[in-house]
């Protein structure tokens, strides 16, 4: 997994007005936390963080001040809804060996049985527990040749070394579901039935 140095500052002014003013300059307000210690709020470089974002739970060296570096997870981002900036952002606070709980993203490789079936991921993302240096940025499963009704449940999805389930083993991960049959002809004989029936 990727580590990202970010260089913050601590910051003293709170409030929408504050608010707006860091990110007038390209800056984002953030707020680290955990480890039982009072939260820090910082400002944070916004393009910089923006970037480092795109990777699912990236490791983030905190150079704070010039004085203190700290490593962080990202925990909660706001974005503008319309424009997509960045708003704030939350950072837990992390320690090397440290065993931390994240959902890394499901991705699927392969084609399903022929058929015009439906793959439907019934969780986007697989909460595990990961040591907090060695988070997966994902996990791959084949769904190759499955037929409609089949499921992948969390035990059958291999994990890296080092990392284990956070949910129940049997929930369900992934799901093929028939396709759908044309609504139209399902109609004609409900209107049958009800002819039928009178």
């Amino acid at each position: 997994m990727s580590e990202v140095k970010l260089t913050a500052e601590t910051r003293t002014e709170f409030g929408k007005g504050a608010a707006r003013r860091i990110r007038r300059d390209s800056k984002v307000p953030g707020v680290l936390y955990g480890h039982g210690s009072d939260p820090l709020h910082l400002t944070l470089p916004g393009h910089e963080l923006l970037l480092a974002l795109r990777t699912p739970n990236v490791l983030i060296s905190l150079d704070i001040d010039g004085k203190t570096s700290e490593l962080a997870i990202p925990k909660s981002v706001q974005r503008d809804p319309i424009k997509g900036f960045l708003e704030h952002v939350d950072l837990q606070l992390v320690k090397r060996g440290e065993k931390v709980t994240v959902e890394i993203p499901v991705h699927t490789e392969g084609e399903l049985a022929a058929g015009g079936n439906l793959l439907e991921h019934v969780l986007n993302a697989l909460p595990v527990e990961a040591e907090a240096t060695h988070i997966p940025e994902a996990v791959t499963v084949s769904v190759e040749g499955l037929q409609a009704g089949a499921s992948v449940l969390a035990k059958d999805i291999t994990l890296p070394k080092g990392t284990t389930l956070a949910v129940d083993e049997d929930a369900v991960v992934l799901q093929v579901l028939a396709a759908q049959a044309e609504e139209a002809p399902e109609g004609e004989a409900a209107e049958g039935e009800e002819a039928a029936e009178a």
